[in-house]
């Protein structure tokens, strides 16, 4: 079992360190939604004296199955991919596996809802830039949980690779995959593999973290150990239409989206890059995030760090990721006028700490 010192550590995510904050760089989620999808969540409102209805969560999920080209009953609705990491030491239970390898530098939540229950957790952390998985790893009896994109490395790991692992359950996070137009998902090899399990979100590109919503993609079969047990009624009303407006609607924007967050992240890495940033896993341009080596040692990144929330400024400490300490950063990627304020802020507080250091 964890400590209480480590599961607050895993627990530690952006969210905390951006609320109050004006510019938000520390979440990876959408500041907005679009207004398709904004009228949908309304519109449901009008329905919310009644119990969500179970055509409605079909229906839903047969939208989303076709985005994937898999049949509806390859997919479930979650309330958040995170409802998916916490079933996952069911899945493996009922499958006998007894041990899980979890990817790092990587999304936390799957190493402690499998150390929570007394699974043997073992961590794979990555050798910079992070973009090799291991050679001549043991996986034969394990359950395998990797995100592709990895968060925070924005590593994109190409279909071979995932499926060379040879776990005996293989779990992929795909929350970013919708960025990043040059790699499929593992849907399809999902929906006819027992043996994988795809976890996908739907609050990332579409603003909506507070709605919870994200989906799974498997067997029939795999689809039913997961859930099992599940209660009834498992998804609200709001929760469904949102998911139904973006599988009708969602592909089409992407194309808009996915260009314009290229351009925002070229723009903000160079800038960043002249301030002696560097980028820790470099060729993934498409992942609306980036993983930073700030050009100063741990301790003075922490006080800058730190120096910019006075600034009204958040940015996702590192050091609770297994393979990464202070001196690196992760940025959402932002538009023009924030990063113009991180950069102001970052220029100012060094000026300062170079002034003192003179006195």
């Amino acid at each position: 079992m964890s400590s209480p010192d480590s599961v607050a550590r895993m627990r530690l995510h952006g969210d905390v360190d951006a609320r109050g904050m004006e510019h938000d760089f520390a979440v990876n989620v959408a500041g907005s939604q679009p207004q398709w999808l904004k009228a949908a969540m309304v519109e449901a409102l009008e329905g919310i004296a009644a119990y969500p209805g179970a055509e409605e969560l079909r229906r839903a999920e047969a939208a989303l199955a076709r985005v994937h080209g898999v049949a509806a009953e390859n997919v479930v609705l979650l309330a958040g991919a995170s409802e998916g990491f916490a079933r996952l030491p069911q899945l493996a239970a009922g499958r006998g596996i007894a041990a899980a390898a979890v990817v790092h530098p990587g999304f936390s939540e799957p190493q402690h809802v499998c150390e929570e229950v007394g699974m043997d957790v073992e961590l794979l952390v990555l050798d910079p830039p992070f973009a090799s998985l291991p050679i001549g790893f043991n996986a034969a009896e394990k359950m395998v949980v990797i995100g592709n994109p990895t968060n925070p490395t924005g590593v994109v790991f190409e279909e071979a690779a995932l499926a060379g692992i040879g776990a005996k359950l293989l779990v992929v996070d795909e929350a970013f995959l919708d960025m990043v137009d040059s790699v499929p998902s593992l849907a399809k090899r999902a929906a006819r593999d027992p043996n994988i399990l795809v976890l996908r979100s739907l609050t990332k590109t579409w603003g909506i973290a507070g709605l919870r919503l994200g989906y799974a993609i498997g067997t029939p079969e795999t689809l039913a150990e997961l859930m099992r047990g599940r209660s009834h009624w498992p998804m609200g009303t709001v929760q469904i239409a949102a998911a139904l407006a973006v599988a009708e609607h969602g592909e089409e924007e992407l194309v808009g989206i996915r260009t314009q967050v290229a351009a925002e992240r070229r723009e903000q890495l160079a800038r960043l890059q002249d301030l002696g940033f560097a980028e820790a896993s470099p060729g993934h341009p498409q992942v609306p995030f980036m993983l930073l080596r700030t050009p100063w040692p741990p301790e003075q990144a922490e006080q800058v760090r730190q120096q910019l929330r006075a600034h009204g400024i958040s940015v996702r400490r590192c050091d609770t990721f297994p393979g990464l300490g202070r001196e690196f950063w992760r940025l959402a990627v932002r538009s023009k006028e924030q990063v113009s304020a991180l950069i102001t802020a970052i220029t100012t507080i060094t000026a300062i700490t170079a002034i003192r250091n003179q006195q």
